[in-house]
């Protein structure tokens, strides 16, 4: 348990006890020789999973993956100098998303910094304001003192990382020579006399914070017919108890759930009658946003990442409440807005009691002018795709979510493949279990992430562009450490999709060559030079055909090549279409 050839090894194998005391499972090892005793006191841990991973940028965002999937921390460890500095991408990533991470610098003795010593920069505060917290520890000593202040520090750095919000711990740590584990006879001493319940008292089940009773919220938006609830980007540890807990306030309080799709509601359709998957198309005719505008909101994760809905929300400025247990401020779109700061499966005691007492809002006018609405874009949605024979984006998403297998867990890429998913992934009751970076929206670390998420886990999906994935080409050099499967669908449009929506589109020059920014990459050879089974797909039924069932081990590309102008080009008609065919009049008709 404890190794006690030197200083720095008994130092580091505290660190390493205490850390798996508390619940830790797996360590993230990019190689160097200051970080060589934390190295080897991790590497001879057998109860922790320890990898190594070559590329820090790449070590990072794998690690995000992990923790995103696993919901407790992953530890990222790296030696002195700029090697750190490679974590900063998926630390903002972490930090934004709220995800858990404890990153481990090795660093240079103090007398050895500020004095031209190579590999040496200051690493002290090296992430700015992202860390939930940062601490230097002190110079590794074998005095009890120091080692109870080491292990109480990681404990505080657990909690830190978990509570109040989730999020980033940095500990700087320096070590003097030996690096390696050379024997010293002065720990002997401490060998005899280390007492064996050093460790005993540390929970790994730490308490969940606890929430104020409100009914008085409850009674007011029972008041109210015209309310809405939002289910934005969110990745809960349990989606199923998350999709019921919302179900029973959608329930009792007789609201639509305008449902993300980054959300794992759409894939538990069958728990929620009142979800409603089509609002983007819905809210783009002024006449349908007129009519539906509520009087109030309750916001449940992130925003949509819909620009209508968050248009439509700034102009209706209604009261709003965000249930969510971050001590961060949520409003992006600066509301009337409450922040409640409870987690929304910690209520589903108290809706349920509520519903058993009869008090469910009776007033359905409103919702069933969202649920009709929907019923017929879903309709007009279906009935476009289905037709669809030539290969596009958008139905890649629209195709997935009818055709994957029960509780796939999927990384959905930012740029155009989460705008797809937000507009054509179809309510289902598969309880696929998306995954993202929607902390940042950045590209970068994608297939790391993707990796980390899929690793010693179901068999994964990666749906992405093909930028994205060559800005984290290093991730496939994990490939020898990866357990499990990932399939990774690349809609290969030659460059960047999501600037074709925007107006600099029409600037030609510059815009191809500095927006879009085509690669021209065979990607079967890239696939060949990392061992990673590849096949270009050329029909939706050869697609259908790969994702259900998927294989069970390794990593495989699926090559959909697609025209983005093409594409934009259909979406931007599509858009047209569906307005013209909802008559705001017929579906008073239905509710007459």
């Amino acid at each position: 348990m404890i190794d006690f050839r030197n200083i720095n090894t008994v130092w580091a194998s505290v660190l390493v006890e205490t850390l798996y005391r508390l619940g830790l499972k797996t360590a993230i090892i990019c190689p160097g020789s200051r970080s060589t005793p934390l190295t080897v006191a991790f590497a001879q841990h057998s109860a922790i999973e320890t990898i190594p991973i070559l590329d820090e940028r790449s070590a990072a965002f794998f690690a995000l993956g992990l923790a995103k999937s696993g919901g407790l921390p992953t530890v990222l460890v790296c030696t002195s100098g700029t090697a750190g500095a490679n974590f900063y991408p998926a630390v903002i990533e972490a930090h934004e998303s709220r995800v858990p991470l404890i990153i481990l610098t090795a660093d240079r003795p103090p007398e050895l910094r500020h004095c031209h010593a190579g590999q040496t920069i200051d690493q002290v505060k090296l992430y700015g304001h992202y860390p939930n917290w940062q601490v230097e520890l002190g110079i590794p000593s074998i005095e009890i003192e120091q080692l109870y202040y080491l292990r109480q520090t990681l404990i505080f750095s657990w909690e830190k990382s978990l509570f109040p919000i989730r999020g980033v711990v940095h500990l700087n740590i320096p070590f003097r020579d030996p690096l390696h584990p050379l024997i010293q006879t002065k720990t002997s001493i401490l060998k005899s006399n280390f007492s064996d319940n050093f460790f005993d008292f540390i929970q790994s089940e730490p308490s969940f914070p606890s929430i104020s009773s409100f009914q008085s919220y409850l009674k007011k938006w029972q008041e109210i017919e015209q309310g809405i609830i939002i289910a934005g980007v969110a990745s809960p540890q349990n989606p199923q108890k998350y999709a019921e807990a919302i179900a029973k306030l959608a329930q009792l309080l007789n609201w639509p759930v305008l449902a993300e799709g980054l959300s794992p509601l759409r894939n538990f359709y069958h728990l929620n009658s009142y979800l409603i998957s089509t609002y983007d198309g819905l809210l783009r005719d002024t006449k349908n946003a007129d009519i539906l505008t509520p009087k109030i909101v309750i916001k449940i994760g992130d925003l949509p990442t819909s620009k209508i809905l968050r248009n439509w929300l700034k102009s209706a400025q209604a009261q709003t409440f965000i249930l969510d247990e971050s001590y961060q401020n949520l409003d992006a779109l600066h509301a009337q807005t409450l922040h409640l700061r409870v987690v929304i499966e910690q209520l589903e005691e108290i809706l349920q009691n509520e519903i058993d007492k009869n008090s469910v809002n009776s007033n359905t006018y409103y919702f069933k002018y969202w649920h009709n609405f929907d019923r017929q874009l879903r309709h007009n949605i279906n009935q476009e795709m289905e037709q669809m024979s030539q290969l596009i984006e958008p139905k890649i998403s629209w195709l997935l979510s009818q055709n994957l297998p029960s509780k796939t867990p999927i990384f959905i890429s930012n740029s155009m493949p989460v705008r797809d998913v937000e507009w054509f992934w179809m309510p289902n009751s598969r309880q696929i279990q998306p995954f993202f970076n929607r902390g940042a929206n950045g590209i970068d670390g994608t297939l790391s992430t993707a990796l980390g998420m899929a690793h010693d886990n179901q068999s994964s999906i990666l749906l992405t562009g093909d930028l994205a994935l060559l800005h984290d080409t290093n991730g496939g050099l994990i490939q020898p450490k990866f357990k499990g499967h990932l399939t990774i669908i690349l809609i290969n449009n030659n460059g960047g999709g999501i600037f074709e929506m925007l107006p600099i589109s029409q600037f030609e020059p510059p815009f191809e060559e500095f927006f879009a920014t085509p690669q021209q990459i065979n990607f079967a050879e890239w696939c060949q030079t990392l061992s990673i089974e590849y096949e270009l797909i050329q029909s939706w039924q050869q697609l259908q055909q790969q994702i259900n069932p998927l294989p069970t081990a390794g990593i495989r590309l699926l090559e959909i090549q697609t025209n983005r102008k093409q594409d934009t080009a259909w979406r931007k008609q599509f858009f047209e279409r569906l307005k013209q065919g909802i008559n705001p009049r017929e579906i008073e008709e239905k509710l007459e």
